[in-house]
């Protein structure tokens, strides 16, 4: 039996493309430069259409976040180097798909309702998905870049 049927596929398609479209309202909202915006959405899509693929291969969501965020800084740098604009402009609007904004609501929302149980729980979620992002960012950013010889 196929993982990736035609209904599933199609998912992830339209997925990405929200994704894309998530990412690149943000690369709006956060005054990128015109010519990349594309790319910024591009980064996005990737980074969630990883995310995807891997919660389908049956990853819970920390090892996909880290699974995720490793491909979309490197295409990140790829992006930085080739279209010669910051490492930042690309990751800070690319990771806004995997960042746990639900799983911030919801500690934030059963903790004010006194349902600490619930509220730990979310939170320790939360924090790991907020760490493994910031692991595979430092990772990915952490290996040197080649030095060109003139």
């Amino acid at each position: 039996m196929s993982l990736l049927t035609n209904a599933v596929l199609g998912t992830l398609v339209a997925q990405f493309f929200l994704a894309a479209a998530g990412t690149l309202s943000f690369a709006i909202l956060f005054a990128c430069p015109r010519r990349l915006l594309p790319y910024c959405a591009l980064v996005g899509g990737v980074g969630w259409l990883v995310y995807e693929l891997a919660v389908l291969l049956g990853a819970d969501s920390t090892t996909a976040s880290l699974l995720a965020v490793i491909p979309l800084t490197l295409l990140t740098r790829v992006l930085a180097i080739l279209l010669k604009a910051p490492v930042t402009v690309f990751l800070l609007t690319g990771i806004f798909p995997l960042v746990p904004g639900a799983g911030i609501y919801y500690t934030a929302y059963y903790f004010i309702q006194s349902n600490n149980a619930l509220a730990l729980s979310n939170g320790i979620s939360t924090f790991k998905i907020a760490v493994v992002l910031a692991t595979g960012i430092a990772l990915v950013l952490g290996i040197p870049l080649p030095h060109r010889r003139r």
